[in-house]
């Protein structure tokens, strides 16, 4: 077989692409590996490059890496392709917590689903076609693993216009269910589970060891023990009222639905002092971010030089697994953003899921789930709703139909009134108009 490219779109997306390549060459498939790493940052792609660089030097690996500018360089013959992009910085994307937060609709991270999620998506979705589209003409049997948030928006839009093999990777339900194994003083790897729904809002249906349930004693331990309640506030709310635990962590679900965040009161009693809360949330987030940004070239170079062996033991992260199933490897079970091809029963045929996953040779190969609870199911649909008039809204450019989507989001429609729901999209539309090329009009 001829050594796979393995292509980095958003290369300067530094952590991720440090951690990814140095799994990927711990595979036998993939030790002589060509890395083709592309970003529109020349800085933050040469960075990129030295970090791989010095990866391939330490781990003796025959692999070799390009860095490069030219997308389509990048992908052409690729077997695999990595995206890890962000469409607008920090000065582009605080808007979509702060304008809202003027209407009183408080959003804590804003990057997934709700009015702030939209509207990355609007900024997103026409990139990440275009992405596709080389993909379709360079490198048609490529797989395409997205990191890019919105997630649920970025793939349905993907997986509904391109004939591109894409699914969309996330943390949360390894993370999860590792958290939770640890609370119960377990071993991750002792664990069986089942999780399915969408992205950030996938439920845990089955958390077993050794074909027992282990939810009866995690429950109890959540009512019982203050300070593992504390850890995750939202969530355990979520689990003792809904009865199963969900994906991702209380700040991003705080923003999901309407118990949490629609009164002050509820702001400071459930997202407030809980150990997994950041101070000031949304404030500190940006502070932090900003702060990034600045120190960003000196933590870098701090790495680059350093003489300290560097770990190359390899990570948790499922794309160098799916990878080398794709490749001949291993097959690999993995929960992944997919279309619903009946895959959960009463979740709509056109949505994207979060579903288990076997990859191989062939590709995705989706498996079939069934009804989610009734509960779970309601709150998924709520959201899908409002994702799926969103994506069409940026599709068609129709910003009548994003201004739907967002009067169906939870958390705007728990504060806001229809009329004063216009008035903040209006001024969102204002506000990214120089980056929604598929809108012609932005009037409300």
């Amino acid at each position: 077989m001829a050594r796979p490219k393995i292509c980095f779109i958003g290369a300067g997306s530094l952590g991720f692409t440090r951690g990814l390549v140095r799994d990927l060459l711990t595979f036998e498939t993939m030790r002589d590996a060509h890395i083709a790493l592309m970003d529109i940052d020349q800085e933050r792609l040469s960075f990129a490059k030295e970090a791989v660089d010095r990866i391939i030097e330490m781990g003796k690996y025959p692999a070799t890496v390009e860095a490069t500018l030219d997308r389509k360089q990048a992908l052409r013959n690729a077997n695999a392709v990595l995206c890890t992009i962000l469409v607008g910085g920090t000065n582009v994307w605080r808007h979509d917590i702060e304008i809202p937060k003027k209407y009183g609709v408080n959003i804590n991270v804003g990057d997934t689903r709700g009015v702030a999620g939209i509207f990355r998506a609007l900024r997103t979705i026409p990139v990440m076609l275009d992405i596709c589209r080389d993909i379709e003409k360079l490198c048609p049997d490529a797989i395409l693993l997205n990191y890019t948030n919105p997630m649920s928006m970025n793939c349905k839009a993907m997986q509904s216009q391109t004939s591109v093999k894409v699914t969309g990777l996330c943390h949360s339900v390894q993370g999860t269910a590792a958290m939770l194994a640890n609370w119960l003083n377990l071993k991750y790897e002792d664990i069986d589970y089942v999780c399915a729904g969408i992205n950030h809002q996938a439920w845990f249906l089955e958390f077993k060891k050794d074909h027992k349930d282990l939810y009866p004693q995690l429950k109890q331990l959540v009512m019982k023990n203050k300070e593992v309640y504390n850890r995750e506030i939202v969530r355990n709310e979520m689990f003792l009222h809904l009865g199963y635990y969900v994906t991702e962590s209380s700040g991003h679900n705080s923003e999901y639905n309407w118990w949490f965040r629609k009164r002050d009161d509820l702001i400071e009693k459930y997202c407030t002092h809980g150990t997994n809360w950041n101070p000031g949330e949304y404030a500190f987030i940006l502070k932090h971010y900003l702060k990034t940004e600045r120190t960003w070239k000196k933590q870098v170079k701090k790495w680059l030089a350093s003489k300290e062996p560097i770990s190359l033991e390899r990570g948790h992260e499922y794309a160098a697994y799916i990878i080398n199933a794709y490749l001949g490897g291993e097959p690999y079970t993995f929960n992944g953003n997919v279309p619903n091809t009946g895959l959960i029963d009463n979740l709509p045929k056109e949505a994207c899921v979060e579903v288990p996953v076997l990859a191989n040779r062939r590709g995705f190969n989706p498996m079939h789930v069934g009804p989610l609870p009734p509960q779970c199911a309601a709150l998924n649909n709520i959201n899908i709703s409002s994702e799926l008039m969103a994506v069409e809204g940026c599709l068609k450019g129709d910003p009548e139909l994003v201004f739907h989507a967002v009067t169906y989001d939870p958390l705007s429609a728990a504060v806001l009134s229809l009329s004063e729901i216009r008035k903040m999209v209006q001024e969102l539309f204002l506000r990214n108009k120089n980056y929604l090329p598929t809108f012609k009009s932005i009037k409300l």
